[in-house]
């Protein structure tokens, strides 16, 4: 390539608008202008100055011309390439090795683990329901037990097409279920568990699985059953559909009879039903204690009859019936009314009320006997003691009388016992005063719970002599303004009947094991109220008031020697607070007189028409424990009854 004189280079005539080589034909088209400084070019042709432009200067001219250069670019500096290959090879060789570590990791270190949380995702542990324990009487004979029955389900995947048909019919018609119902679990997919009907006996569900019906199952389950007309409802109770004790004994003895359920893992399916098929037993149920209580299944359940006939009879609101041992066990605790444990849902809450101890009232003339006693005891007077005894007596601003008008009479304190006289025991609680007269109460039960331990149990009320007013120990030494339950009421005589000695109520004889073998209630509390000679002096003049002139001649049971006491006592209404509400009838004692067996409390809550205790709640007594002399076994007394004088003077 040559160069021209300026020393540029000249341009290629082979490539467009280059300039013509040196003795070349002249292009054609018009002549180019010479340059200056060019050898051809005059000063007349000398191209006029320019003006400068404002803005930025022109762009400066390539080498060797042809016009401007194009706008000059910062140059990217590559780096070696080797370099970033090597950098790149590092990373991904890091980046592979976290990878690997982590596979590594889960897939041989914590495989286990992972395996274990993939699991617990999909498996679920249930509880298996276990045997319930039996409430039965003192023979053993049930109260209350546990049945197998079964759950019967439907596994919708598992259903053959061809079958659908079939398993709806079958299992609406065996279970007597709703169709439309039935076709919705059986059509329930993807779930595979559906509950078609609960408590189905093991005989019903035995026909069933001879059908083979793909997709149905069941599951062994319990259910609680009380037999018919025990007359213990009230106090037994029931359990809830979970199995768990809601009222009575069920309640109080949960823990006990419940035992412990089993664990069953079992499979959680995409709708996040459980597959009981799929898992497998983890913890064997531990089947719960029979309780044994010291109950009689016929004296009960004659006693609750007897109960409930004169209730109907003489139209009362209510009542209870109590028989008990001196030494405090209860063989019986009716109470009416009352309602079908089996079905509890359609019962009302008073109706499952168990009025022995819930149901507290005034004790009436029954509560005569604690003074008495305490004026016995203290030595304050004998059964022979002779009072004068009108037909009222007026004390502060309150008359007090006997229910029937009499003239004044000379009463022994065993005829103000026989004869229920207000007036004649208000003056023996005189003797005893406030304090002396409380602290017999006290000791006798009154103003404590039982310990029983039943549910709802009221304790009654027993005012401390320092809130008594002026009225108040003569009202509360004939049984006004206190109130008690019944079996606090049963209590007071057993002690009479075991020598003085009180003993705490008890209903609970041991708990029974899966060998069999009883494991005894641990021995009630007690402790001695009265000694026993007064105690033998009482029972003698209990024994007056079922005599001739005692006011519970029909208390009298032939063959036995009967000890007891009547009580009448007014009701307070609710709404007023007066002594307007009716009457509550009582009637307690206990047999043979001379040694006694069995203590027999009968409360009537406002009998109509009939409404004093010897002759409402008397006749009730008499027929319970009549009976219960005879279920136990009792022998004739066969000894006469002591004669006591009951007047004085000539």
């Amino acid at each position: 390539m040559s160069s021209s004189r300026d020393g540029r280079r000249s341009r290629d005539p082979r490539r467009p608008g280059a300039a013509p080589r040196s003795g070349g034909p002249v292009p054609r088209g018009r002549p180019s202008r010479p340059r200056s400084g060019d050898p051809g070019r005059t000063p007349r042709e000398a191209p006029p100055p320019r003006r400068p432009r404002s803005g930025p200067p022109p762009p400066p001219r390539r080498p060797g011309g042809g016009g401007p250069r194009p706008p000059q670019r910062r140059p990217f500096k590559r780096g070696n390439a080797r370099r970033r290959l090597h950098i790149a090879g590092i990373l991904m060789t890091v980046v592979l090795m976290v990878f690997a570590g982590r596979l590594v990791q889960i897939q041989a270190i914590d495989a286990s683990h992972y395996a274990a949380a993939a699991e617990d995702m999909r498996l679920t542990t249930i509880d298996i329901p276990t045997t319930r324990g039996d409430i039965t009487d003192s023979s053993g004979n049930p109260l209350a037990l546990s049945v197998e029955a079964m759950t019967v389900f439907v596994d919708p995947v598992t259903v053959r097409d061809d079958e659908r048909g079939t398993v709806i019919d079958e299992l609406t018609e065996r279970l007597d279920l709703d169709r439309a119902e039935v076709a919705g679990k059986v059509d329930a997919e993807p779930s595979r568990y559906q509950v078609v009907a609960e408590k189905v006996s093991p005989a019903a569900w035995d026909e069933i699985e001879a059908l083979g019906l793909s997709g149905v199952g069941a599951l062994t389950d319990y259910k609680r059953v009380y037999p018919d007309e025990t007359g213990a409802a009230d106090l037994v109770g029931f359990t809830g559909a979970d199995g768990h004790g809601l009222e009575g004994l069920e309640a109080v003895m949960e823990d006990t009879l419940a035992g412990k359920p089993g664990k069953q893992q079992v499979e959680t399916g995409a709708s996040g039903v459980q597959i009981p098929m799929a898992g497998g037993l983890s913890q064997e149920p531990e089947p719960g204690k029979d309780v044994q209580l010291t109950l009689d299944r016929d004296i009960q359940w004659h006693a609750g009859q007897a109960l409930a006939e004169r209730v109907e009879e003489l139209d009362a609101e209510g009542g209870s019936a109590i028989v008990m041992r001196p030494d405090g066990e209860v063989l019986a605790m009716a109470d009416y009314p009352t309602y079908d444990q089996s079905e509890y849902a359609d019962s009302e809450a008073g109706d499952r009320l168990n009025g022995a101890v819930a149901e507290a009232f005034e004790p009436g003339s029954t509560n005569k006997v604690i003074t008495l006693a305490g004026a016995l005891e203290e030595g304050l007077t004998t059964p022979e003691s002779v009072y004068t005894v009108p037909y009222s007596v007026q004390i502060h601003d309150r008359t007090f009388s006997d229910d029937h008008f009499h003239k004044t009479q000379q009463l022994t304190l065993n005829g103000i016992l026989a004869q229920s006289s207000n007036v004649g025991t208000i003056k023996v609680g005189q003797q005893l005063g406030p304090q002396r007269l409380y602290d017999y109460l006290r000791d006798f039960g009154f103003g404590s719970p039982t310990g029983l331990d039943l549910p709802g149990e009221n304790a009654g009320i027993l005012a401390h002599p320092d809130d008594w007013w002026g009225t108040q120990l003569p009202s509360i030494s004939f049984g006004q303004g206190l109130s008690v339950n019944a079996a606090q009421m049963a209590s007071v005589y057993a002690t009479i009947a075991n020598g003085g000695v009180r003993v705490e109520p008890t209903l609970v004889a041991g708990t029974v094991g899966e060998d069999g073998g009883l494991t005894p209630a641990e021995d009630a509390p007690s402790r001695r109220v009265i000694s026993k000679d007064t105690a033998d002096e009482l029972s003698r003049m209990l024994e007056a008031v079922t005599g001739e002139h005692g006011t519970a001649e029909s208390a009298q049971i032939p063959n036995y020697r009967v000890a007891g006491k009547t009580g009448t006592a007014n009701r307070v209404d609710p709404e007023t607070g007066t002594y307007n509400g009716g009457h509550t009838a009582m009637f307690v004692g206990f047999a043979p007189a001379d040694d006694p067996e069995l203590v027999v409390q009968v409360v009537l809550h406002n009998p109509q028409d009939q409404y004093y205790g010897g002759e409402a709640a008397a006749p009730v007594f008499t027929d319970i424990m009549s009976f219960a002399l005879k279920s136990e076994k009792v022998p004739p007394t066969g000894t006469e009854p002591t004669n006591i004088r009951l007047f004085g003077g000539g």
